[in-house]
């Protein structure tokens, strides 16, 4: 047991020196233990305070993992705080990149908000259990009916509790060097509630974290939150336009904030 721990002592740090590929697979299996293990934790605070489902306990979350960055190598640099000093309800919309995107949502998170997320992420361990108590709204992707209602029982929920809800329009995680397609149930959201829209947009990450490649150095990742967007007096009849609207606001900062995506990871094209 001695001779395994002392290999371990020795091989480890060896790997973390020469080997980006093993750099990669440690810092992500490290990122997911320790977010669970911070899960497990709190759990049982946001029971004993909340006593039980209740977005307060996302200040809770918020504070528990807002160190994480640190032991991964990342900073954050934030603009445009200002535009998040709105009262009432609103709905923010940002790009996803990957699981990482968590950490910069904990950067910037105001009180009283929560996502929007698939239904998969309940039955993630101590992470979905933890997501449940912070009042995440859960939706299936594959059913639209489902999320249709689902949404709409979240604009209700908007107006009547005064929260508010961050949305990742594109559905689903991206690393391509450009924003995909905005799916449109955000827009009818904050139509419906008539609640203004707040673009974030994070920079790519490509610059140090490559799945592909299998790169995960440490980096800089900036986080431009973009004005406030009106929705008041709004039908489902502006919803097509105002998702080209902010999809055309979120991309140009998008790639005036990020660095020339790398050859492999290449841009795709909006279809």
């Amino acid at each position: 047991m001695d001779a395994l721990l002392l290999v371990l002592l020795l091989v480890v740090p060896a790997l973390l020196w020469t080997s980006s590929t093993f750099v990669f697979y440690f810092k992500k299996c490290f990122y997911v233990a320790y977010m669970m293990l911070l899960a497990m934790i709190a759990i049982p605070i946001c029971i004993l305070k909340s006593g039980g489902r209740d977005i307060e306990n996302m200040r809770i979350i918020r504070f528990l993992v807002r160190h994480v960055k640190y032991f991964l190598g990342l900073r954050f640099e934030v603009s445009g705080w200002e535009h998040l000093q709105t009262e009432g309800p609103y709905v923010i919309i940002s790009n996803h990149q990957s699981s990482l995107d968590v950490l910069g949502m904990m950067e910037v998170l105001p009180d009283r908000c929560s996502m929007i997320a698939k239904k998969e992420l309940i039955y993630a361990g101590t992470v979905g259990m933890v997501c449940w108590l912070g009042g995440i709204v859960f939706i299936n992707r594959k059913k639209t009916s489902d999320a249709k209602s689902v949404m709409a029982d979240a604009a209700k929920t908007m107006l009547e509790e005064k929260i508010r809800l961050w949305v990742f329009p594109e559905g689903t995680r991206n690393q391509k060097g450009d924003l995909l397609t905005f799916k449109k149930g955000a827009f009818h959201l904050a139509v419906q509630a008539q609640a203004p829209i707040i673009p974030i947009v994070f920079s790519s990450y490509s610059n140090f974290y490559l799945r592909k490649e299998k790169e995960f150095k440490s980096g800089t990742i900036t986080l431009k939150i973009l004005p406030k967007i009106e929705t008041k007096g709004l039908t489902s009849d502006d919803v097509s336009a105002l998702t080209d609207q902010s999809y055309a606001l979120m991309r140009s900062a998008f790639l005036d904030i990020s660095g020339p995506a790398p050859q492999s990871n290449g841009p795709s094209s909006r279809h």
